[in-house]
């Protein structure tokens, strides 16, 4: 599957979006691999045997088993809230933006000052659903004057001039491709829910 098949959703991430200097270049697979924090591998790990622990429990069905289950679903929420809050010590407020959309090739967001198309950004992502943070790079592929009425790019309210970046990403691992595409379903998938229920209130 090449990258601009995969879907974009309208959903705010908190990211952390750092512009490299132009004597900085992207590193090569392997330097990329080697660079990334040891705590934003344990997270991607982390999230991959939740969802091996989901499949696996999906297939108990007696009520026996109905507490074991009960204990497994609690211990995996207290191991998610101290994950959540330890991923969110490697937020740096003077980064953070608010994603407009995202997706599993790309993403937008509003910033305050333009960004050279071309250039490339060191990015952190905070996911909330499954719960892990991701270390990646990508490149400006566009940058649009856009004029926020609500807000600025990140979460000050009054009318403010923006704009509009759009980012592919160029270094990414395929286990953290996979997270940003089970977070974008999630995503889908609550607003499918929500529209369901407007129609069966009215």
């Amino acid at each position: 599957m090449i990258q601009d098949e995969y879907f974009s959703v309208h959903a705010g991430l908190t990211i952390n979006v750092e512009p490299l200097d132009e004597n900085t270049a992207c590193p090569d697979e392997e330097a990329f691999r080697l660079e990334i924090p040891p705590l934003f591998r344990v997270a991607s790990e982390c999230s991959e045997l939740e969802e091996s622990t989901e499949r696996l429990l999906s297939n108990f069905g007696s009520d026996d088993s109905k507490a074991l289950i009960g204990y497994l679903g609690a211990q995996n929420t207290k191991i998610n809230l101290l994950l959540s809050y330890v991923l969110s010590q490697q937020d740096d407020p003077a980064i953070r933006f608010t994603t407009r959309t995202f997706g599993a090739s790309r993403l937008s967001f509003l910033s305050p000052t333009p960004l050279a198309t071309g250039c490339t950004v060191r990015m952190k992502l905070f996911l909330t659903d499954p719960p892990a943070a991701i270390y990646c790079y990508a490149d400006v592929i566009d940058c649009q004057p856009y004029s926020n009425q609500t807000g600025d790019a990140k979460g000050n309210s009054g009318d403010k001039n923006n704009y509009e970046v759009h980012l592919c990403y160029s270094q990414l691992l395929e286990n953290d491709r996979d997270l940003l595409i089970r977070a974008a379903l999630h995503v889908q998938q609550k607003l499918l829910r929500e529209r369901a229920q407007q129609r069966s209130n009215s």
